[in-house]
């Protein structure tokens, strides 16, 4: 099936609507078009075209947003890149991805350069966010018409079960996700979308696609901080934006009790489990969360609790998204029974066709037609979906299950707490004892005591950690998810 390129679509049926808000920087939707026209246009002549790929390297900006818009108008499928890779790391995934050119920033300019060098000489290509991305060696050979069967980018998945793979998102992966992100949570046509989070992971791209489907603004902030996300809530009319738990939290500790103008209509948690405590907060405050679940296998969201059912399925992650399907087998296959735990599996057009390079792998995450997520959750009587932890964080400590989902739950509802991750560690009695490293909400406002006495009021006891740190802080991802695997990785030999 093909359309319109939604870019230029876009800027011929509403060329005066903003478009894109940075800082002081205000762009239409035809001036989108006009500077991604530039760029594809100097793309080009650097040997750019249709079904080829351009890796992105770029912090949050105009830059980012341009070289996206750019691939689109050539049809060409972008590699965005985690900006807090390291060299060798980048190197690998240009090295997997084999793109004709690499885009980057003046930030991220040497390494860039050097993670090139090492993909075996990817060009460079310095992105300038103060021209106007005038100045393209030519006219673009522009793609007027979208196969939503064409790869739109190729996004690598956080690597938490090894090396980061590829995963392939279609245009008609978004197409689907917008529609159905429509159908779910609604549009208007004031609405504006504030991005805080990074715009290279796969809500990122689907915020900025959406923005040219839906035609509204998307106001970019370069990193996520809560004084000014709240500040661009009350003065710029932000109707939406999308965070992690984590970032929902900072937001309502430096918000305190002013209450969030009516403009805000609504605010996704995603990224894991929001903690009940916190969700709990969101409620009683009027704030208008609505938890998902997602991956960037399912070009973001799969299921999602809209806002107004949020106090009644409090810790659910919602239904499926109307044209997805979403199932929890038991381990070695048949449907789990409502309240069950197994793995959760999801259909859809949304559902990414496989991973870059790796048919073996594709074909096991897609097996049956479903895609295997790795992900424990169980669905209530009314098809309602809760999320339990990662396959590979689950603990299994004397033949017993624990999610350390649910022991971060239970530590963060203690008022000396601000941030708690479980781990399993191995012990050669159990198998794997619980582990827990916690944050204290100031110096000396918890002990481990304390901590080990709370969690034994509200918990089995086999689910009650066996081993203790007090840290300063956890490790996080660039969008802010809990990095569990760093925690364990780093756990003294002797703690």
């Amino acid at each position: 099936m093909e359309t319109p390129n939604w870019l230029l679509r876009r800027a011929e049926r509403t060329p005066d609507r903003l478009a894109l808000a940075f800082g002081p920087l205000r762009l239409t939707f035809a001036d989108v078009a006009e500077r991604a026209l530039a760029l594809a246009g100097a793309l080009a002549a650097a040997g750019t075209g249709p079904g080829e790929r351009v890796a992105l390297w770029a912090e949050n900006g105009p830059g980012f947003v341009l070289s996206l818009a750019a691939c689109t108008l050539l049809g060409a499928a972008a590699v965005p890149l985690n900006t807090r890779l390291t060299v060798e790391e980048a190197a690998f995934q240009l090295a997997d991805a084999s793109p004709r050119l690499l885009l980057h920033d003046g930030p991220l300019g040497e390494r860039a350069r050097a993670a090139a060098a090492q993909a075996g000489g990817v060009p460079t290509f310095a992105l300038d966010p103060d021209d106007a991305f005038a100045g393209g060696a030519g006219a673009a050979p522009v793609r007027a018409r979208i196969d939503l069967g064409d790869v739109h980018s190729v996004v690598y998945t956080s690597g938490t079960s090894g090396r980061p793979k590829g995963a392939l998102v279609t245009y008609g992966n978004l197409w689907h996700g917008a529609v159905a992100h429509a159908m779910t949570l609604g549009v208007r046509t004031d609405d504006r979308w504030l991005a805080c989070l990074p715009l290279f992971h796969v809500s990122g791209l689907a915020m900025l696609t959406r923005s040219w489907l839906y035609g509204l603004a998307v106001f970019v902030h370069e990193r996520f901080e809560a004084e000014r996300v709240n500040a661009a809530i009350d003065a710029d009319g932000i109707s939406a934006l999308s965070v992690v738990a984590t970032a929902l939290g900072r937001m309502l500790d430096a918000r305190g009790r002013r209450p969030y103008p009516e403009t805000l209509r609504l605010v996704l948690v995603g990224g894991g489990p929001a903690p009940l405590p916190l969700l709990e907060r969101a409620v009683a405050l009027g704030v208008p969360v609505a938890t998902t679940y997602g991956l960037t296998e399912t070009a973001s969201q799969a299921a999602t609790l809209a806002p107004d059912r949020l106090a009644a399925h409090l810790g659910s992650a919602g239904t499926a998204l109307f044209p997805t399907d979403i199932r929890v087998v038991r381990e070695g296959g048949g449907d789990a029974a409502p309240g069950e735990v197994g793995e959760i599996l999801v259909r859809g057009p949304t559902v990414t066709p496989g991973y870059l390079n790796r048919p073996e792998e594709s074909r096991r995450a897609l097996e049956g037609g479903w895609l295997h997520t790795g992900d424990l959750g169980w669905l209530d009587a009314e098809g309602y979906l809760y999320v339990a932890d990662r396959r590979e964080d689950l603990i299994v400590t004397g033949g017993e299950n624990v999610y350390p989902a649910e022991v971060e739950a239970v530590l963060l509802r203690h008022p000396g707490v601000s941030e708690a991750a479980v781990v399993g560690l191995a012990d050669p009695e159990w198998g794997q004892a619980v582990a827990a490293a916690v944050v204290p909400a100031a110096a000396g406002a918890v002990g481990v005591e304390d901590l080990r006495a709370h969690c034994a009021a509200h918990l089995a006891g086999y689910k009650v950690p066996r081993r203790w740190r007090l840290v300063e802080e956890l490790p996080h991802t660039a969008s802010g998810k809990l990095m569990r695997g760093r925690v364990r990785e780093t756990w003294p030999a002797d703690g």
